[in-house]
């Protein structure tokens, strides 16, 4: 079994900030991939954040030079610092990663619970 488990979110205002964390457990061998996905009221699901297990990262353009992604393998957790939040930064934010299991071939995706994010203005 895999759980990964979000926490951080929150109501902040215009301007402000907040930090999400992530923490997998369970028979993990190894992690690939880990991002951040959020979904709005009434839109699709969308990426914003990525980092590879060697820490290259990538944004999606409507968080560049406002949320940093980052990631600390020892303790198998995800990180979105997210700086100058917007109100349509609003939305429930997923972490997801690509997960190789003890004992399992192959690479597989796993997804948290979400937490939400308000951004009032």
């Amino acid at each position: 079994q895999v759980q990964l488990v979000e926490s951080g979110g929150g109501l902040v205002e215009a301007g402000g900030s907040l930090r999400l964390s992530c923490a997998a457990s369970g028979s993990l061998f190894s992690i690939n991939d880990m991002g951040w996905h959020r979904q709005a009221p009434g839109k699709q699901r969308e990426l914003v954040a990525v980092i590879s297990s060697r820490g290259s990262t990538h944004y999606a353009d409507s968080v560049k030079g406002r949320f940093t992604i980052s990631r600390d393998n020892a303790k198998n957790t995800v990180y979105l610092q997210m700086n100058s939040l917007k109100p349509e930064d609003t939305a429930v934010y997923y972490c997801n990663a690509d997960i190789v299991r003890v004992g399992v071939p192959g690479a597989h995706n796993y997804w948290g619970q979400g937490t939400q994010v308000t951004v009032s203005s």
